[in-house]
């Protein structure tokens, strides 16, 4: 939300906000473009006639008081990709919309049209190299958006993507997520063919037909004022740790691997050549591609090992994960730490979900933190479901900082990769210190 307000405001808008209290970074880049509110809270005085437009934040509770203001004076009142839509009618509009990959296939969509001088709006989760801000609204012909299952708001309960509207979708797998939205797995299906319905006429559905569940979804829900492009995993191999793929009669390397990140690519590719790409410009621009923020992120490195922090939490991405970094280091030992932080995560109900999905690590780490259960007020999770629900033999569970950092001083980090899994931080563990411990022992 914040960036958007930033992104309008460069537009030449007069913009307001408020909220009960703003963290860093958005709280410095608020006041770094003059519209940080002089006040924390909300103030029903602020809201008058003359307001617009409200954009509402999916956090934003129904009995705000500024709301009910808004709600009285019948302002126009839009959810954030209601307004996202509202900014972007003339313009072509790729969204990006699945269970898993949707930040990765934005991100690169955006470091292929960069490259390619292509200009356009964007609308991404995640920090990534190149671009300063998540939001950018202009008057480029073209937006790329990734698409969020989420409520939009607190009046608007349905999904976000439900509400942009795609001349160029893409759907990269389905898994079911979100079980405090969603409590049944057809309820969350049922999403995706809402969302393969609001494609605009004469549009493009992109979809990873390895995903058997979404092939079914797709063919069972065919409209004919549509195309539909089918993709699956780039022709790649593995040379000395380094991805190679091939387009045409090109090769060129990678710094990102994994299966799931050569689908994410071919998406990529598909939508951006809808949108004019040649072969030849795609791929002098993905060989630079390092990925999106906290996906496979390398902490640090030496000829021993590797230490990778993901955002993996759900049971897909968890396997993703891990099969692509055994993939891509088949002799080295790998360790593993997921965090249970979500909702979704951290439901008793849940845990079969995850059967398996630590499988491919040599040793393997659950940590979720009683503290922040107690602060989502959700009941306690035994040691013994999570054990019989990922059904991983040796698999250890611990529910403190100091219990996790004495576990990994355990380990040695010699031909080892370790995968640090979680949308959130490990109670506060420290990173930087853990990362130092390998690049120390470089340096020795």
């Amino acid at each position: 939300m914040h960036q958007l307000a930033i992104a309008l405001k460069r537009m030449g808008y007069h913009v307001t906000g408020s909220d009960d209290e703003i963290f860093e970074p958005a709280l410095s880049n608020l006041k770094n473009e003059g519209i940080l509110p002089v006040e924390m809270g909300w103030n029903p005085a602020s809201i008058d006639k003359e307001l617009d437009a409200v954009i509402l934040g999916m956090h934003a509770r129904a009995d705000n008081p500024e709301l009910i203001k808004a709600q009285d004076l019948a302002l126009p009142i839009y959810s954030f990709p209601e307004y996202i839509y509202q900014e972007s009618k003339s313009k072509i509009r790729v969204v990006v919309g699945g269970s898993h990959g949707k930040t990765t296939t934005t991100s690169m969509i955006m470091h292929i049209l960069h490259h390619a001088a292509m200009p356009f709006d964007w609308l991404v989760g995640a920090k990534l190299e190149g671009f300063s801000q998540s939001v950018q609204i202009s008057s480029a012909p073209v937006i790329v958006c990734e698409g969020d299952e989420y409520p939009a708001s607190a009046l608007e309960k349905r999904p976000k993507f439900h509400f942009l509207f795609p001349h160029v979708a893409i759907l990269t797998g389905i898994a079911w997520d979100h079980i405090n939205v969603f409590p049944t797995y057809s309820n969350y299906l049922e999403q995706f063919v809402i969302f393969i319905s609001k494609i605009e006429p004469g549009g493009v559905l992109i979809y990873n037909e390895t995903d058997p569940e979404l092939k079914s979804l797709v063919e069972n829900n065919l409209r004919s004022d549509i195309r539909y492009v089918p993709y699956g995993v780039l022709s790649n191999q593995i040379v000395n740790g380094t991805t190679y793929i091939t387009v045409g009669n090109q090769t060129k390397p990678l710094k990102v691997f994994g299966n799931h990140n050569l689908l994410n690519m071919h998406a990529a590719y598909l939508a951006c050549k809808e949108l004019g790409v040649s072969d030849v410009a795609f791929m002098d621009a993905v060989g630079s591609f390092t990925g999106a923020s906290r996906r496979l992120e390398v902490l640090a490195e030496n000829e021993d090992g590797v230490i990778f922090r993901d955002f993996a939490h759900a049971p897909s991405k968890v396997k993703a994960t891990i099969e692509a970094v055994k993939q891509q280091y088949p002799s080295r030992r790998l360790v593993t730490v997921l965090e249970l932080h979500t909702y979704s995560s951290l439901s008793a109900d849940f845990m079969p979900q995850y059967a398996g999905s630590l499988d491919p690590a040599d040793d393997a780490c659950v940590f979720y933190s009683k503290h922040a259960m107690e602060i989502k007020k959700m009941p306690d999770l035994p040691a013994a479901t999570v054990e019989a629900g990922f059904g991983k033999t040796g698999l250890a569970i611990l529910h403190t900082k100091d219990e996790l950092q004495e576990w990994l001083n355990k380990k040695l980090f010699q031909n080892t990769c370790l995968v640090l899994m979680s949308s959130g931080n490990f109670g506060g563990l420290d990173l930087k210190a853990l990362a130092a411990t390998i690049q120390a022992g470089d340096e020795s």
